[in-house]
């Protein structure tokens, strides 16, 4: 697919896919995926094991490029098969306006919670490390955790864990927050410390793409449901009329088997 010609019209959205495909060997993950999410959002992504969200939201992060069609950020074309200079300098430019949070924190066990906090901010953005340590130390504050700073993360439970990588993430100051269920790797009252976190998020009007398996948290905060099936959208609707009535019977099944 030619990236340029693909790019004349994407699909309209501060972050989109458009006719994305993505495919490791033989295995075909993605079909033909096409999303916007605008900004202010919360577009929650749900669906069984195995249905391509994960990739969907890695291909979103600039983790996996696009086996075919494109990704956009604000209509500028960041992931594709081919990377000719334009798009490679608009994917260098993207990243630190992404966000992503993983299921497994991934926070840097030989740095502080301060450290992990600041250590983008200072070394990809350049931040003055003072401007750097202000603005984690408000962030930590937002996400409850300010008095950990000088913790290590091992010292930590799997929910502040999870929190303090909120709080990383943030620390770039992006403009879309991706989440890849963040609370999976959690027991209930440590899910429920992460959920009050991205849903103060969702009420201060931070753009977020989520993959989850958590209802309550899409049918309550999320500003549409996206539901994915063999690496395709099957269904994208506002989430009172999702989960009142699915249209499709793959969808119909799933509710039911979640609610078992």
């Amino acid at each position: 697919m030619d990236a340029s010609a693909v790019g004349e019209q994407p699909e309209s959205g501060l972050i989109a896919a458009r006719d994305l495909s993505k495919s490791f060997g033989s295995v075909q993950v993605l079909g033909n995926v096409n999303l916007a999410v605008t900004e202010g959002e919360v577009v929650c992504v749900i669906g069984p094991s195995g249905s391509g969200k994960t990739t969907l939201l890695r291909c979103f992060a600039l983790l996996e490029q696009p086996t075919e069609g494109v990704v956009t950020l604000r209509d500028r074309i960041i992931a594709a098969p081919q990377l000719p200079t334009d798009i490679r300098q608009n994917a260098k430019a993207a990243r630190g306006d992404i966000g992503m949070v993983f299921q497994h924190f991934n926070l840097w066990p030989h740095f502080t919670v301060l450290q992990n906090v600041i250590e983008a901010p200072v070394r990809v953005k350049g931040d003055a490390k003072a401007a750097a340590e202000a603005n984690a130390m408000r962030l930590l504050e937002k996400v409850g955790l300010a008095d950990k700073r000088d913790q290590y993360p091992s010292r930590l439970s799997g929910g502040q864990q999870q929190r303090v990588a909120i709080a990383r993430a943030l620390a770039m100051k992006p403009s879309v927050m991706l989440f890849d269920e963040a609370t999976s790797a959690l027991d209930p009252e440590l899910k429920h410390e992460v959920l009050l976190v991205m849903r103060s998020l969702a009420e201060e009007g931070m753009t977020m793409l989520v993959v989850t398996h958590e209802m309550g948290f899409a049918r309550n905060v999320g500003s549409r449901v996206v539901f994915m099936d063999q690496g395709r959208v099957v269904e994208d609707a506002e989430p009172a009329a999702f989960f009142a009535s699915a249209k499709t019977d793959r969808a119909q099944r799933f509710l039911r088997q979640m609610q078992d």
